[in-house]
This record gives C-alpha cells, sequence and structure tokens, in this order.
C-alpha cells in the first residue's frame, strides 16, 4: 500500500506557528538575479538588496494551515541598485536559514512596495502568507 499522510487542521496549524514562531524577529533578505535551486544552497553571485526585519511576533495564529505575516519592518535605505527577483528568510541568529521564495511585485511571495531597488530608499514588504501542506 502507498504512503499518504493525510494531517489534520490542528497538525497542519501546528506545524506552522511552529515556523511562525521561529522566525520571530528574524530577517527577509531581498536579491536580484536568479534564486538558487534550494534554500540550502549558498548565496552566489546574486547581490544583496535589503533586508527587513519580522517583528517580535511575526505571524498571525494559523487559521487552516496559513500563516499570515504580522507588519514587517521595512528597510529604511536599501544596500544596492538592482532588481528584486527573490528573497530568503532566516531566522534572529541572521544565519539560520528557513526558505527562498520570489520577491518584487505582482504574484510572489514576498510582495514589495517596487521591484527596482535604488540604493538607499526605503524597501517594504506589504504581503507574505505561508501555506502548510496538509498532505
Amino acid at each position: 500500500m502507498a504512503l499518504n499522510p493525510k494531517y489534520s487542521t490542528t497538525t497542519v496549524n501546528a506545524k506552522a506557528n511552529a515556523v511562525g514562531d521561529a522566525l520571530n524577529t528574524g530577517y527577509l533578505r531581498v536579491y536580484d538575479g536568479t534564486q538558487p535551486v534550494d534554500a540550502n544552497t549558498a548565496v552566489g553571485a546574486q547581490v544583496l538588496l535589503a533586508e527587513l526585519r519580522f517583528n517580535a511576533d511575526a505571524f498571525a495564529a494559523a487559521s487552516g494551515g496559513v500563516i499570515t505575516a504580522n507588519a514587517i519592518t521595512q528597510d529604511s535605505s536599501a544596500n544596492a541598485t538592482g532588481t528584486a527577483t527573490w528573497a530568503r528568510v532566516l531566522a534572529s541568529d541572521g544565519t539560520t536559514v528557513w526558505f527562498d521564495g520570489s520577491a518584487g511585485t505582482g504574484t510572489v511571495n514576498f510582495v514589495l512596495n517596487t521591484a527596482s531597488i535604488v540604493v538607499g530608499a526605503v524597501v517594504s514588504c506589504s504581503a507574505f502568507t505561508l501555506t502548510e501542506n496538509p498532505g
């Protein structure tokens, strides 16, 4: 018989909340270039454009396995000029990588105020949700 786990809403909410709790005061680093194949791959030639911070309570409680980010602290002075294409999420230690996702405007994981970032400009993220798969 095939392996086919299906999780309860209680389980997916617990999993989502655990991720959200791990990201309290964590980092959202925005880059240009091609997103690495996975979050275990080191950043290469991609340029760090901006660094935003999750608040002390990074996410609202999960509902249906979905967590929605609370307000994310903007970067008041972007690090470099370039086109935002992806972002990496790290724990508050600034080194523990949790995941990557697309960044910019439109249909992306991390919705920014602009994809065209200019050094010294304000960069903000207006929306981010993460869905834990029920199986």
